[in-house]
């Protein structure tokens, strides 16, 4: 091990001693990891990471991710150290409730976080959309002399980041990308939960990550001089980077150090009384931080206020010397719409034979990517399949990094972390596709991207039993249920080509969550809209599509995509009879939830009981809607392979089967 100076090993050790004690205070948490990698830490954050602590937000800073969330007093150490508004008083209340200081990293509510962490390999992943980002920026706006996007994505990823496969699929994606401002510093302390990693884990990481195409360095992870050698050549190279750290978990406890032991729970009091002792701190002080030590970590605000500064008169001469491609970078960072939004969106004539809302999603899709110029994305190998693809633009590759159009390959749960990081990074509006059965690759990245409030874009299409021939394999039945059920998402269901349009606008729009668009693969009519509602009902989540030929509704339809031209149908057929229906589209069961009370009331009359909801998939969360006397037509069991006229006459979604319900409620 190298000498270093004593305020180095003064802050380092400081680092280990907050993580102990706040573990310890919260009798809950992880301190091994910080422990460990505290050394790591440190070189980085003074010698190399490019921010400002009192602006979190600065754009052109580098990104820093915890993907072993689980470390998380490392990064809390290290943000209230370095000078974010992370008070002490936080750290003390480590893990505790209305703290700032939860058990992972949350983005959003801690200055500093960049993304939110814990679930292994989320990191990791994320971290990948954040480097494509920051590649797609420097392309578009990068002048000679104007570096206006440079820099770096670091991550510290964990024996158990790399054990998910997560981190297989974005590890894959990163090398053949070539994303060289990637680098990775990569805990290597042998040990997990269960005990030491040889249980299940005797990977050679070096060759792995060699034939993905990164730079591999194997160093002490408590060498100061080899951790700073080793950053600096990967800095170097034009490939992504990882460097192993071997480290030693628990760093400095007599009794703990390198076991599972010092994992995931506290050390003890007499434990850690010893290991203060061991690293030259006070045995009887908690939360210590010296004078001395706070200079040195302090350090960041000046000269994180100075890059910053830098920058920005970097930024107002360019605006000078280029100021049309200057504004178009502001309108890049705001996520700022054009002014004729609402006439950029495609309006699809009255068809009835129709087309498939995928089709008219990749419409809408070529038409606003034409004015929206950081709309990007693509999909996991499917992009006819998903209709995706920005028919005027190049692919996004190693070699063109101006391309708007992304191959993620069949990587499906590694594009969706790719998206978030996407995101986050800013200056892009993301988007990718698959089919909705495999949503269930993406879920664990859309839930980070609902808690996280994250505004990424997902496209499914083949969206029900209507895919037809592919079979239950390829048929959703639970999904829109899952998804549904997950906080803050929104789920769009179009019923029409127009109903589409209207959804991609809303997706856009919105800032403060992941949308998702669900997509048919069959052709669907496009509706008379001098016949049926304005299309406009669909921004509220639900409307009236059909009135009733009365003053109040005898029987309520409720329907989304596909199912919706079943309803309507149904509905004729009963009217011709003498009832009195009304038909509901419900795109976005979301947004309608947020209207007012008396708009709900609008749509859905309390005072009509008689409802039937009618969707290709499973019937949990209609009975909210239809009430007890009501009736949730849908699919609680698998579909089947055939022509999808045929799976939805055997699995019992017709006009015949709503109207023998119909009259039965009726009778």
């Amino acid at each position: 091990m190298s000498t270093t100076n004593s305020i180095d090993q003064a802050c380092v050790n400081t680092i280990r001693g907050l993580a102990m004690d706040a573990v310890q205070q919260a009798n809950s948490g992880h301190p091994g990891m910080p422990m460990g990698m505290a050394d790591v830490a440190y070189v980085l954050w003074t010698k190399f990471l490019k921010h400002n602590p009192k602006n979190p937000q600065w754009f052109d800073r580098d990104r820093f991710i915890l993907s072993a969330g689980h470390g998380s007093m490392l990064l809390y150490s290290l943000l209230h150290l370095t000078g974010y508004n992370v008070p002490l008083e936080e750290l003390i209340n480590f893990r505790q409730l209305g703290s700032i200081t939860p058990g992972h990293p949350e983005y959003g509510l801690t200055p500093g976080v960049e993304t939110t962490t814990g679930p292994l390999g989320q990191g990791f992943g994320t971290g990948v959309g954040m480097a494509i980002a920051e590649e797609f920026m420097a392309g578009s706006f990068n002048k000679d002399q104007f570096e206006l996007v440079d820099h770096y994505t670091y991550a510290i990823v964990s024996d158990g980041d790399l054990m998910e496969g997560i981190s297989h699929e974005s590890a894959s994606l990163a090398g053949h990308l070539k994303l060289s401002k990637l680098i990775y510093l990569y805990d290597s302390n042998k040990i997990s939960i269960d005990g030491s990693t040889d249980l299940a884990f005797t990977d050679n990481t070096k060759q792995r990550f060699e034939a993905y195409g990164w730079d591999v360095q194997v160093i002490d992870g408590h060498d100061h001089e080899q951790i700073e050698r080793a950053i600096k050549k990967a800095q170097s190279t034009d490939t992504p980077s990882l460097i192993e750290c071997k480290s030693k978990i628990g760093f400095g406890s007599p009794n703990k150090e390198g076991t599972a032991a010092s994992h995931g729970a506290p050390l003890g009091e007499d434990e850690i009384k010893i290991t203060k002792e061991k690293l030259g701190l006070d045995p009887n002080k908690k939360f210590q931080v010296s004078d001395a030590v706070y200079e040195k970590m302090k350090e960041a605000v000046e000269a994180g206020s100075k890059l910053e500064e830098k920058w920005n008169e970097k930024l107002i001469e360019f605006k000078k010397q280029y100021p049309a491609v200057g504004a178009s970078f502001n309108k890049f960072l705001s996520r700022e719409m054009p002014d004729n939004w609402d006439e950029v969106l495609p309006v699809f004539e009255a068809d009835p034979k129709g087309m498939a809302t995928r089709k008219s999603s990749g419409k809408v899709l070529n038409e606003i990517g034409k004015y929206l110029h950081n709309l990007i994305g693509g999909s996991a190998d499917l992009a006819g399949s998903n209709k995706t693809e920005l028919e005027e633009e190049s692919a996004f590759s190693a070699e063109n990094r101006l391309g708007r159009n992304f191959h993620f390959g069949v990587r499906e749960h590694g594009m969706a972390a790719a998206l978030n990081g996407l995101a986050l990074h800013g200056g892009v509006i993301p988007y990718g596709g698959t089919f909705l059965v495999f949503s269930d690759y993406n879920k664990p990245s859309i839930r980070i991207a609902a808690l996280s409030e994250i505004p990424s874009i997902f496209v499914f299409t083949h969206d029900s039993i209507g895919l037809g021939e592919d079979g239950p394999t390829h048929q959703p039945i639970e999904h829109l249920a899952a998804l549904r059920a997950t906080p803050n998402v929104h789920v769009y269901r179009p019923a029409d080509a127009n109903e589409t349009a209207i959804c991609w606008k809303s997706a856009i729009e919105r800032e403060h969550g992941p949308s998702l668009l669900v997509l048919t693969r069959q052709s669907l009519p496009t509706l008379d809209r001098s016949v049926y509602e304005d299309v406009s009902g669909t921004e509220k989540g639900a409307y009236i599509l059909k009135k009733e030929n009365s003053d109040t509704p005898d029987l309520i339809l409720m329907s989304t995509g596909s199912e919706v031209h079943l309803a309507l149908e149904a509905a004729e057929k009963l009217e011709d009879s003498g009832k009195a229906v009304r038909v509901v589209s419900m795109p976005c069961i979301e947004i309608f939830k947020k209207q007012s009370d008396q708009y709900q009331n609008e749509i859905l009359p309390p005072s009509v009981k008689k409802r039937i909801s009618i969707e290709a998939a499973a019937t949990l969360g209609w009975y909210r809607w239809v009430g007890s006397e009501g009736i949730a037509m849908g699919l609680d069991q698998f579909g089947t392979s055939a022509p999808y006229e045929e799976a939805y006459e055997e699995l019992g979604l017709t006009v015949d089967a709503i109207i023998d319900n119909a009259e039965s409620l009726l009778a």
